[in-house]
């Protein structure tokens, strides 16, 4: 039997959603592949399975485009928590995910914000192969004595980020050549988020991103709390700034009382299918 799915976004980062708190939903690495294929099927950048939680209102579980499993997704966090609250009629809903409990709650004018907690920032958290100074990691791209990029910032935002800064606009050649050179680099054992943030002002950033496992999507929510976090690390910006993605914009906040990171941006609706039988089970 078919399984019905949502298709969401948030800033065009796109996801299909399947309902799995009644019927197990456990797609293999190849069904995944075949439900993000933009060609052949539904197309994504995330595949997200709602399964039952006993600490939660679901636990959201996670899958990259290239079928891989992963513990954390801002945007999708901003939809899923949108759907549940929808339905319960409260104005709040946690979530559970391989990365802990996220608390999602209906912002201004129809936007949701996620409270994604503490970024990591020792070395362990990413993880780095080696201990390092995760204000700027030991890492360049291009010549020794004039590197094109250099000294990213490193963040866990419940999955591996670095973050390059650059002066100007990062173009599509950058991001790409540069994004899939690293995300494999040895650097980093379970892989990384490649950032590439221009910071335009004390509190804006124009970011891009090259997602572990989706390559360069319109928005990355974890990549713009890992943007924020290290440029304030690094006395570019305050605890608070708007990231500008390729999508549209989000509001980040580093809180300084409790240390979490605050994520506010819309979430939309495309439509609705049903998986073909194939990759419903």
């Amino acid at each position: 039997m078919s399984r019905p799915f949502l298709k969401m976004n948030g800033l065009g980062n796109d996801f299909v959603v399947v309902e799995a708190r009644d019927q197990p939903f456990r797609p293999t690495a190849a069904e995944a592949r075949a439900i993000a294929d933009r060609l052949n099927g539904v197309g994504c950048d995330q595949l997200i399975g709602l399964e039952p939680s006993a600490r939660a209102d679901a636990f959201m579980r996670i899958w990259n485009a290239d079928g891989g499993e992963v513990d954390a997704c801002g945007n999708a966090t901003r939809c899923v928590g949108w759907l549940l609250m929808q339905a319960s009629g409260r104005d709040t809903a946690v979530i559970e995910t391989g990365a802990g409990l996220l608390h999602a709650s209906r912002g201004p004018e129809g936007t949701i914000s996620v409270d994604m907690g503490e970024p990591g920032l020792d070395w362990r958290q990413i993880p780095l192969a080696e201990e390092m100074d995760t204000r700027g990691v030991e890492l360049q791209v291009g010549p020794i004595d004039a590197p094109v990029l250099h000294t990213p910032g490193a963040v866990s935002m419940g999955n591996p980020h670095v973050v390059f800064f650059v002066a100007e606009e990062p173009g599509d050649e950058l991001v790409r050549g540069a994004g899939s050179l690293i995300e494999h680099h040895p650097l980093f054992p379970e892989a990384v988020n490649v950032g590439f943030a221009q910071v335009l002002g004390p509190g804006r950033i124009r970011l891009r991103v090259w997602e572990r496992g989706a390559g360069l999507t319109r928005a990355c929510g974890t990549g713009a709390c890992a943007a924020l976090v290290a440029a304030h690390r690094r006395g570019l910006t305050g605890r608070q700034a708007t990231l500008v993605l390729d999508g549209g914009e989000l509001d980040i906040e580093w809180r300084a009382e409790d240390n979490h990171v605050i994520m506010t941006g819309p979430v939309a609706v495309e439509f609705t299918g049903r998986l073909p039988e194939a990759v419903a089970a």
